[in-house]
């Protein structure tokens, strides 16, 4: 049986998770939105840079998160 103080530490551990994985989806679409920016010329950057802006962008959004949570659950293992 787990005591509160585990439960409450395990709980804390999954929001603190929850919280970082979130924020990395925010900012991917925060370089999306840039990026697209860019491209459509609201900032005077270069098209390619913007383009490459956006990938990056979508890439966060999309792939890191699950790395983010992998890493994450990977660590949990790993805690006494």
């Amino acid at each position: 049986m787990t005591s509160h103080r585990e439960r409450q530490a395990a709980e804390t551990r999954a929001r603190n998770g929850f919280i970082i994985i979130n924020v990395v989806r925010f900012g991917g679409v925060a370089m999306i939105m840039l990026g697209f920016a860019i491209v459509r010329g609201v900032i005077d950057l270069p098209q390619p840079v913007g383009a490459f802006i956006a990938v990056a962008g979508f890439f966060e959004f999309f792939f890191l998160p699950r790395f983010v949570a992998r890493a994450w659950n990977a660590g949990a293992d790993k805690r006494p």
